[in-house]
């Protein structure tokens, strides 16, 4: 491969389309070349000389091919190599350096910075002038040392302000230290002349309050609308404006006039003290909530307080968090009435996927099942037959919980088949599933399942998919176990009985399996009955008689979704296109890293298998005219293998899928191949196949934007019900006197400010 010429960018912030897609705009760029002998410390070195950064306080990150949403961090040689694999076949591609320590703050304030004029610096002075204050937000003091604090910039166009918060009387906050200042100081570049372009008139309104806050004026919007901003200085008299308007056939607004002097003396006070608009705190709070999707309104409050000396309520908080999330991430509810495009887009782009979506009566969505075709390919073609299903609750408003089918690749890797969200986890949701799972598998050998028993499978595991296999998950056998046993002491000795459970399942042998519950009923005669009464034959090694490769537990597919429960609540739309994200860069870096195999077998069951062939050089084999040999240890133990039916009376042949020590000692006594008699699962050759289809992209140039006259085709399922007991309202006792009222507006009692007569 030639040398790739990586385009570095930094210094600029990603903005998002309407499609979800990011692009980069402004910062600086330098071309570098990366060939295969780049090391990861010579790339991050070389890079950050070019800003003069440190190499432990920037991230590098860049985009997979054809996907505009997902940002790849490169931190180690193997995530060169990666990146030099995934953009081989490109001439040129981009990496975007992020300052670590500057990469939350304001990452979304400062504008594009093309064609700008800068402003040329101003001369201090010592005198003080009266600023108008309009909209200002309600803030309490920090007792700090004094320091200029924010004030109010103006107010917007009474279409923005609509619905907004009532106006609060000011009250002068304390900046709390000197990096304070250095963030504020930071907003004096959001303006920097003519021909500055924005991505949309947000940001222009955001770019003016905050310039106005760092240069310590208020303004007043004159024009505010959707193709024009224009904005002038409070003060009586003072000639500063500014007008942006909206290039034609695009969102993008340029900054067209602009009269930078002041006679106010805006900007040469030392002692000036700009305030804070509620439309700044509530951008701040946008910001913090984009770098952060998972932060908590207690944690943004405190950031805010700490940062800039503003006291927020938690309510306040809030409400922004809530409309800022709607903004970023788009409507929960009409995300429900856009997966029929959504649906169709999926088997339009991925032929063979399967796809199903149910609503109820009253149009409320009710489920949802997706199979990828590349997964359903993958899986017959390289898999075990042999399916993991679990469920787990998603991050939303809305009822929805996941439904998982995954399968294990030849290197133990998980492989996610298929998917469902519902409105509720019950066996009718479950049966339903397996319908479609069965119509979306027509295979015709048997799969052994591995599930809870009380999530109501085990009927219709066997009903749908017949001459089949239930193995229980045992994970919830044991929290089964815990909640069922009952008597003194028991939680003492809990821990004990669960760690004989899971020797008992996994032992090879029907001895063995005994020994171990002998040492639970000589520790608790009630958890011995109770594990002969829960289906052995479903659960432990020595009895059960499907196939599940010493799998106990269901619960492996956690490891893929466990990002569903460490982010934000997030629309179905977007759960359903990250999960699909995820499912791309998985099959295709696999695939890729497969590609370097050179071993007949997976790297995993490769390790394995030479720790067998590494035990079995001690042991002895007794000769035998046919193809049953003995097999004797140092100890004296002697073991019977059977070559023709791959059979140990160890049973870990049996068990793995590859030799045990005794087979491979046979094996390698009458020269036989060791390779030959493992699983044909384990190959290098199955685990290519398990990915050799990959998950199409699916373009949404054409999403329909839904808006309050659109017709309904899916409405969102029912609210989800508050943990807990409902609140009570408290009954007061007789004799004790209610807090009376006290107005702010009149310091009178009896009534609030809503209600005082006073004229103001």
């Amino acid at each position: 491969m030639n040398n790739l010429i990586v385009i570095c960018q930094s210094g600029g912030k990603f903005s998002t389309a309407s499609d979800g897609s990011l692009s980069y705009v402004g910062g600086d760029a330098h071309a570098i070349s990366v060939s295969r002998e780049t090391k990861f410390d010579e790339l991050r070195l070389e890079i950050a000389d070019m800003w003069k950064y440190g190499t432990d306080s920037m991230t590098i990150k860049y985009f997979l091919p054809n996907n505009k949403r997902t940002l790849i961090t490169i931190s180690s040689d193997k995530d060169v190599q990666r990146f030099l694999d995934f953009h081989g076949n490109s001439g040129t591609v981009d990496v975007f350096v992020i300052k670590n320590e500057s990469s939350t703050a304001l990452a979304a304030v400062t504008p594009s910075t093309t064609e700008a004029t800068p402003v040329p610096p101003r001369k201090r002075s010592t005198r003080k002038r009266v600023i108008q204050q309009e909209y200002p937000l309600n803030v309490t003091p920090v007792a700090q040392a004094p320091a200029p604090a924010f004030l109010a910039s103006a107010s917007a166009s009474a279409s923005e302000n609509a619905g907004g918060f009532n106006s609060l009387a000011p009250v002068p906050t304390e900046v709390q230290s000197v990096g304070q200042m250095k963030r504020v100081k930071l907003w004096e570049n959001c303006i920097t002349g003519l021909h500055q372009q924005f991505n949309n008139v947000r940001e222009v309104r955001d770019a003016f309050r905050k310039y106005s806050i760092a240069q310590g004026f208020t303004i007043k919007f004159k024009k505010n609308d959707s193709m024009r901003v224009s904005a002038k200085c409070s003060v009586d008299g003072c000639p500063w404006r500014i007008f942006a308007s909206r290039l034609s056939t695009t969102h993008l607004f340029r900054i067209k006039r602009l009269n930078e002097i002041h006679t106010c003396g805006a900007g040469t006070s030392t002692d000036s003290h700009p305030r804070a608009s509620k439309k700044v705190v509530e951008g701040i709070v946008k910001e913090k909530l984009r770098d952060s999707p998972n932060v908590k309104p207690k944690e943004i409050a405190n950031q805010i307080q700490q940062e800039f000396g503003i006291e927020l309520r938690y309510s306040q908080v809030r409400r922004w968090m809530e409309a800022a999330t709607e903004e970023i991430q788009g409507s929960y509810k009409e995300a429900y009435n856009q997966l029929p495009w959504l649906c169709e887009k999926i088997v339009e782009t991925n032929p063979g996927t399967a796809v199903s979506l149910n609503t109820r009566e009253d149009l409320s969505f009710h489920r949802l099942f997706i199979a990828f075709h590349a997964s359903l390919h993958g899986f017959q073609s390289g898999c075990r037959p042999l399916l993991f299903l679990d469920t787990m609750s998603l991050q939303s408003k809305y009822q929805s919980e996941l439904l998982t089918a995954a399968a294990v690749d030849g290197n133990y890797g998980i492989f996610p088949v298929a998917f469902a969200i519902v409105d509720v986890v019950n066996d009718d949701n479950w049966h339903w599933f397996l319908v479609q799972l069965k119509t979306a598998l027509p295979t015709f050998q048997p799969i052994t399942f591995v599930a809870d028993r009380q999530m109501g499978l085990r009927q219709s595991i066997s009903v749908v998919f017949e001459n089949s296999y239930h193995a229980y998950c045992l994970r919830y056998l044991s929290e089964e176990l815990k909640r069922d046993l009952k008597g003194p002491c028991i939680h003492e000795i809990i821990g004990v009985i669960v760690g004989h459970l899971y020797d008992a399942a996994y032992a090879p042998t029907l001895d063995a399996f005994r020994k171990c519950i002998e040492s639970i009923k000589s520790i608790s005669p009630e958890a011995y009955d109770w594990i002969l009464q829960s289906d052995p034959e479903n659960w432990a090694n020595s009895l059960f008689h499907g196939a599940r490769y010493n799998h106990i537990t269901s619960g492996i597919a956690e490891s893929f979704y466990s990002w569903l429960t460490e982010l934000a609540a997030l629309p179905i739309i977007k759960i359903i296109e990250t999960i699909r994200h995820k499912l791309m860069e998985l099959i295709y870096t696999r695939k890729v890293e497969s590609d370097q195999w050179l071993t007949r077998l997976t790297p995993s069951v490769e390790d394995k298998l030479q720790k067998e062939i590494l035990k079995a050089q001690s042991l002895q084999v007794m000769f035998s005219p046919t193809n049953t040999f003995e097999v004797q240890d140092f100890l004296g133990a002697v073991n019977v293998v059977n070559i023709d039916a791959w059979d140990c009376s160890c049973r870990e042949w049996q068990l793995n899928g590859f030799p045990c020590l005794h087979a491979v000692a046979v094996l390698q006594h009458i020269g036989r191949d060791v390779y030959d008699y493992c699983s044909k699962y384990y190959t290098t050759e199955a685990f290519r196949l398990t990915y050799s289809e990959s998950i199409k992209p699916v373009p949404t140039v054409d999403k329909p934007v839904l808006g309050e006259s659109s017709e309904v085709q899916v409405n969102p399922s029912p609210l989800r019900r508050v943990s807990g007991s409902p609140k009570k309202r408290r009954i007061r006792s007789r004799g004790v006197v209610k807090r009376p009222l006290h107005c702010s507006k009149c310091k009178g009692e009896g009534h609030n400010k809503v209600s005082c007569s006073v004229v103001s």
